[in-house]
Formats: C-alpha cells, structure tokens, sequence
C-alpha cells in the first residue's frame, strides 16, 4: 500500500468518503439484484452493493459495546469479534484486527484522490468499509466498518 501520508493518518473524513474499488472474481454467494433490494434495506442496500457509507455517530454499532460478533449483513458470515472493536472517535464501528480473515478481503481504492484500502465480504462481495493504518494494537491498524454492512450476533 503506498502511503501519501507521512505521518499515518488517514485524511479526515477518509471513512466517510463512498468507494470506488474494483473488486474482483466471483463471488462465491450470489444473488439476483432484486433478490439484494429485497434482501436489505435501502442504506444496507447502498452500503453493502453500492459502496456507500453512512453518517457517523447515527448508526447502529458506532458505540455498540454488547459481547458477540459482527457478521456480513449479506451472507452472513462472521468477520469481527466485539473484543476487538473500540472507539477511534470517528464516529463509525472500528475493529483493530478481523475476528475471521478467511471471510475479509481488500481492494486498492483510489478515489477522492487518495489511496486507501477498501474491505469487503470475501464470500458475496458486500463492501464493508476501509482498513486505515494508524489503529491501536501490534499491526497498529483500524477497520473502519460501516454500521450498515454488519449484523450483530450476542454471545
């Protein structure tokens, strides 16, 4: 990942901004797009499928701190454990490693004339948010996850 920032900060507002990643191969969970427009609600729908985001401090799990896992709002497949989670102030769900790496996957997004690394299920493709490398713990990395993308299972 090429770095235009040199002290590792993403620029602000880099959560927020929508993707534009090109994701690649098939996925292995298909569905039709009426079968994803009925499947989800229209800001899941715009998150998961059109790589939106959503607005932060007014989503589900932004300040979420219950005991479970976070899984794919589209296949539901596990990918983030509430132990790692905690709050990097920007308002949307962080995680500082995936509960889960066989269910992520990542693409170089170039959009909004930055570089940045786009997450999405690795199972049927649902743009989950970005990875940025300035989070806590050993990797030092954050998961900033949107709140839409994600579908909480308590322990």
């Amino acid at each position: 990942m090429v770095e235009r920032n040199p002290d590792r900060r993403p620029p602000p507002g880099a959560c927020g901004l929508s993707s534009h990643a090109a994701i690649g191969g098939e996925a292995a969970f298909v569905r039709t797009e009426e079968e994803w427009r009925s499947a989800l609600t229209p800001l899941q729908y715009h998150v998961a499928r059109e790589q939106g985001t959503e607005p932060p401090f007014q989503n589900e799990y932004w300040d979420h701190k219950k005991t479970g896992t976070y899984h794919c709002i589209g296949c539901d497949r596990p990918l983030f454990l509430s132990e790692d989670k905690f709050d990097s102030g920007t308002g949307w769900p962080s995680f500082h490693a995936p509960g889960f790496t066989d269910n992520l996957a990542t693409e170089v997004d170039e959009s909004h004339g930055m570089i940045r690394t786009e997450v999405h299920c690795s199972h049927c493709h649902s743009h989950l948010g970005h990875v940025f490398p300035d989070g806590p713990g050993p990797k030092g990395l954050r998961y900033c996850i949107n709140s839409a993308a994600l579908r909480f299972v308590p322990a």
